[in-house]
């Protein structure tokens, strides 16, 4: 019983991060991968026939797929997000009047963001036997 309910909640938590992917295609400021990356763990514990749906989509199957493998984010994934970041905070931040503690907690989850993105390798790691 408690294994169904768990699972339920992980699928409804996946269908809900995939319909925030799909608003993110269409709003700039809400992230599509993230959300995609987060339904595709829900649905590998919840749904099987969707974490595969998730795997084998032509836009977004790679970059999960390179994701769960090796913790990858592909370089040109690294310049967009941190070319988006930029663009959406540069404009509020420097000509827009709001509380200096506010403009540092933007800048400080900008800068963290950053470097975890950076931080994730670009490329598979061979391995050598």
């Amino acid at each position: 019983m408690k294994a169904a309910v768990v699972r339920t909640l992980y699928l409804i938590a996946g269908v809900f991060c995939v319909l925030l992917g799909l608003i993110g295609v269409i709003l700039p400021l809400l992230p599509t991968t993230p959300f995609l990356l987060v339904a595709a763990f829900c649905f590998s514990r919840s749904s099987e026939r969707l974490h595969q749906y998730l795997l084998n989509n032509r836009f977004c199957g790679k970059i999960i797929s390179d994701w769960e493998s090796d913790g990858i984010i592909p370089k040109k994934a690294k310049i967009l997000a941190t070319s988006m970041m930029l663009i959406m905070v540069s404009y509020p931040l420097f000509f827009k009047s709001f509380h200096l503690g506010l403009k540092a907690i933007v800048v400080v989850t900008i800068i963290v963001a950053m470097s975890y993105i950076w931080t994730r390798p670009s490329e598979p790691v061979l391995k050598v036997d």
